[in-house]
């Protein structure tokens, strides 16, 4: 009887559905805090939220007019981060508007499609939710060119984001050119969200931007060392939670993030019986 069911664990983890989970959440896993720190540290942290949303307007539209719903998603999510700069500037001194705002229009959009297209309102759940296990090869080379692209840019402005997340005026008088920089910045946000919603799920997106990076902050010594860290964290929950989802017939995004969730109450836990 356990030589059935280690074979049958073995199926699982041997199975191509399950290597391209595999393969997508280890991707997203290095892209979505990779970004986060620099929404965390700029007060930001909702904007995963705001994208998410948005983007399931899209793919809702995507399956709506039938084409590739992730790239839809992704179209949307990018001029949302436009619209966000723009509403940003307009409103200097509260600067939270922008999110509200575009929040609101991303989910009065994606309602009104979804009562357009009732047919698919079944597949578009699954992007809410995350669907990681019906990821095909077309997902993954869209993750995959997505986290390509996030970490070139990174490390391309790495000093530039780094001065903008910690004194945005001093960057300015320094001469950094802020607003291209504020735009880069969410635009790569923009991408990571619209391709980790079937990964994860557009309600949970914001925790594998946030949460590893909470965790690093309270762990780590310094700001390279809180990226490396928050990166490693990140990995540790996409995998655990994968495996504990595979075995238990779990929902995958959502083991991930309660998985990480519990290593934050860890991290807290500890931190406090050290300073005790």
């Amino acid at each position: 009887m356990q030589e059935k069911e280690t074979l049958s664990l073995l199926d699982i983890l041997l199975s191509d559905f399950f290597q391209r989970a595999l393969i997508g959440g280890v991707l997203i896993g290095i892209t979505a805090p990779l970004i986060g720190i620099f929404l965390v540290l700029r007060r930001l942290s909702m904007i995963g939220d705001t994208l998410s949303h948005v983007t399931i307007a899209g793919v809702a539209l995507g399956f709506l007019i039938e084409v590739y719903p992730l790239a839809a998603g992704l179209v949307f999510a990018v001029l949302a981060s436009f619209a966000i700069e723009k509403l940003r500037k307009a409103y200097k001194s509260y600067a939270e508007l922008s999110i509200a705002i575009i929040m609101s229009g991303g989910v009065a959009l994606a309602s009104l499609f979804f009562t357009l297209g009732m047919g698919y309102n079944t597949d578009v759940m699954s992007y809410l939710f995350g669907s990681i296990y019906t990821l095909d090869a077309t997902d993954i080379y869209m993750v995959a060119g997505v986290t390509v692209v996030v970490i070139l840019v990174v490390v391309m402005f790495f000093k530039e984001f780094f001065l903008l997340s910690f004194e945005e005026d001093a960057a300015s008088v320094s001469g950094l050119p802020v607003k291209l920089m504020n735009m880069i910045i969410t635009v790569m946000t923009a991408l990571v969200v619209s391709t980790a919603i079937k990964i994860v799920g557009a309600l949970l997106v914001s925790a594998l931007l946030t949460i590893p990076v909470a965790i690093s902050l309270l762990l780590a010594r310094s700001f390279r060392s809180s990226i490396v860290l928050s990166v490693i964290i990140s990995e540790i929950a996409v995998i655990g939670g994968l495996m504990l989802a595979g075995v238990f017939n779990l929902a995958p995004g959502a083991t991930i993030v309660l998985l990480l969730i519990g290593l934050l109450i860890i991290t807290l836990v500890g931190k406090k019986g050290f300073t005790t």
